[in-house]
């Protein structure tokens, strides 16, 4: 009876996740999951404006390369986020946190490595060294 009761719960809160809050958008790469979430429509909008509009999408500069990589971001930023929207202590404006920060900014620094080769990437958890710092509205404006 207690396994089916896990069982029934588990389903629940797939079901819940995957059909209801649309959770099975963010597997893929499609800038519109970001907009499940009614917090994230001035960035989405951003981006839409942005120089980067036609050349990245979300995945590509809040995401590590590599499948493990990638995925295991978007299931742990994915589970605190729902946690944080679930039960509403999220703050607004909406930040980044220090982990996604060093994940954009390593991400900036691949794409753009043919002027960037000079910058260490050591350096870059520095304020005064990170490519946000100047450019803080290229990807999305804030």
């Amino acid at each position: 009876m207690l396994a089916a009761a896990a069982v029934g719960l588990i389903l629940g809160i797939l079901t819940y996740t995957f059909i209801y809050a649309r959770g099975y958008s963010y597997l893929s790469d499609n800038p519109a999951a970001c907009m499940n979430c009614h917090i994230m429509n001035e960035q989405f909008d951003g981006w839409l404006k942005s120089s980067h509009h036609g050349v990245a999408v979300c995945n590509d500069c809040h995401t590590p390369p590599g499948f493990l990589g990638k995925y295991y971001t978007k299931a742990l930023n994915g589970f605190f986020h729902s946690v944080a929207f679930t039960s509403g202590n999220f703050h607004e404006p909406i930040r980044i946190t220090k982990r996604n920060a060093r994940v954009a900014e390593k991400s900036c620094r691949k794409c753009h490595s043919r002027i960037t080769h000079a910058i260490r990437l050591s350096g870059a958890e520095q304020d005064d060294n990170r490519c946000a710092r100047c450019h803080l509205d290229v990807g999305h404006m804030h």
